[in-house]
């Protein structure tokens, strides 16, 4: 059982993911626009978020930018939109979200999908993993460079997590998709957005990348 937020202007769509989701076990609590959703965020712990990106107001993307500026906040965010353009879902990547579903939806995917989430997101070690200068907290869901915090959405984090479990060695891109996602497939975009946000924040404020594709075969992280 988690306890999830659904931030959704549409009631209709909200009430059919509300009953959904409690009919499978779930607690949801519901917000029709971003105010009363960050709101609700300061004042209750959430186990997931479903957030519409267009929202009355403050949008999806403003509202998760929001959540993720808390360095603590490790929940997930499951966006849904109309918006299939891959610049949209980079938008969403990149604000903090996890993962993006397009509407129209089948509420037995949404299910899956919030399911993966729940449990690949609360899946952490009591390590502390050190790649050059970049540290990662898996006990309290922390990742810094030169002891500067940075904040990444946690499909971000479970991906970085397993390039440094495995750094300084390959893993490839199936190998990915299959620690990160499981049996449910992700979008052919995902694993390229997510670490185009990674890489934002991971790599491109310092003096040397530390993501590193290598060319057909996968990705390792190391200096």
């Amino acid at each position: 059982m988690a306890n999830i937020l659904i931030v959704e202007d549409q009631m209709d769509i909200a009430e059919s993911i509300g009953d959904f989701l409690t009919l499978h076990g779930h607690v949801v609590d519901f917000a029709a626009d971003g105010l009363t959703a960050s709101n609700l965020a300061m004042q209750n712990s959430f186990d997931l978020y479903v957030l519409d990106i267009g929202l009355p107001g403050m949008n999806g993307l403003e509202l998760c930018k929001l959540l993720r500026q808390n360095p603590l906040l490790t929940t997930p965010i499951l966006f849904l939109t109309a918006r299939d353009r891959l610049e949209d879902k980079l938008a969403g990547f990149d604000a903090g979200g996890d993962d993006y579903l397009i509407k129209p939806f089948q509420v037995a995917e949404l299910l899956a999908r919030v399911n993966a989430l729940l449990k690949r997101c609360h899946n952490n070690n009591e390590l502390l993993l050190t790649i050059a200068d970049l540290t990662i907290d898996t006990k309290q869901g922390i990742v810094a460079r030169k002891e500067k915090t940075i904040n990444v959405s946690p499909i971000g984090y479970q991906i970085l997590l397993t390039l440094a479990k495995a750094s300084p060695n390959l893993v490839t891109r199936q190998q990915l998709e299959t620690e990160i996602w499981q049996d449910i497939a992700p979008d052919s975009d995902a694993i390229r957005s997510h670490l185009y946000s990674l890489r934002k924040k991971i790599d491109k404020p310092f003096d040397r990348p530390l993501i590193h594709t290598v060319s057909k075969r996968g990705f390792r992280l190391c200096e």
